[in-house]
């Protein structure tokens, strides 16, 4: 990553324009165990439709934590992960250190999608993955197209996305950014009361069927969910700025005009939340 694009990155978040996703994944890193890594580990079988990962190159783009990128290695892959935000980096490197050391096989640098000198660098890979972070860029599309352009013939791009619900997703829009303008101090409560209406509802229809249980379980079972954390997954949804969405059939258009074919997708009942791609670059030869 050029020292612009860190230096703009950084001021965005002192200047409160953007979330500062890192400092988030940072309070999540104490939360990851061996659980919510083999949990992490099923998601990319599921959606890869793959035993291992043995033998493959992994790009991780935007890699957060570094929980996806750590299930990956484990699956057997030569991985590379990257993130804009230096205190991303700095989780995805320390979740290196913890389980594989100074892994020659496992690479962690600070870089951006959007930066063309440092994409082009990276080569190609068998799988380029990228879950919720292409359309926090500020430029989705042009993220979107730098990542395929990343996969190698007869690779997989798996990415997800937030859906277009219309009016919906216009009004979180100005959530978000007002949450970016707030005090440090008020985010949390702040995210506490605009998640109030969506938690009350599932208190009342856990209340109504006589099983309170069901509430108790969404928060505790919650790392069944890819192996990740409801409350920072809630600030993350809070906070997540810029925000950027598509319809599923955008981003199934988009890469069939690139010529991928659409292996896998998870659109079904996702309401605002992300919609899970998995697409495959054809052979040129």
């Amino acid at each position: 990553m050029n020292d612009s694009a860190v230096a703009s990155h950084r001021t965005e978040i002192v200047e409160n324009r953007q979330f500062a996703f890192g400092r988030n994944w940072r309070q999540f890193l104490s939360t990851i165990d061996e659980d919510r890594v083999r949990h992490a580990e099923d998601s990319l079988k599921d959606m890869l439709e793959v035993a291992d990962l043995r033998s493959r190159d992994f790009l991780d783009i935007g890699s957060g934590s570094g929980l996806f990128s750590l299930a990956a290695r484990r699956l057997g892959a030569r991985v590379y992960s990257f993130d804009c935000d230096p205190d991303s980096v700095g989780c995805t490197a320390e979740l290196r250190r913890r389980y594989f050391g100074e892994d020659p096989h496992w690479t962690v640098q600070e870089g951006s999608i959007l930066d063309a000198d440092f994409v082009r660098q990276l080569g190609q890979f068998d799988i380029v993955y990228s879950w919720g972070v292409l359309h926090h860029t500020g430029h989705m599309w042009e993220a979107l197209g730098n990542a395929g352009d990343l996969v190698q013939d007869g690779g997989r791009l798996f990415v997800a996305i937030y859906n277009d619900c219309g009016s919906r997703s216009r009004r979180w829009h100005g959530i978000k950014r007002l949450y970016n303008r707030l005090p440090k101090s008020a985010h949390a409560p702040f995210a506490l009361m605009v998640s109030a209406p969506a938690e009350m509802k599932y208190i009342a229809k856990s209340l109504l069927r006589l099983r309170p249980g069901e509430y108790i379980r969404m928060w505790t079972g919650y790392g069944s969910q890819r192996g990740m954390s409801r409350w920072h997954d809630m600030i993350d949804w809070v906070g997540g700025f810029p925000y950027e969405y598509a319809k599923p059939e955008e981003i199934f258009d988009f890469f069939r005009a690139r010529q991928f074919t659409l292996c896998r997708m998870k659109c079904g009942n996702v309401g605002l939340g992300c919609s899970e791609f998995v697409f495959q670059k054809p052979h040129t030869s």
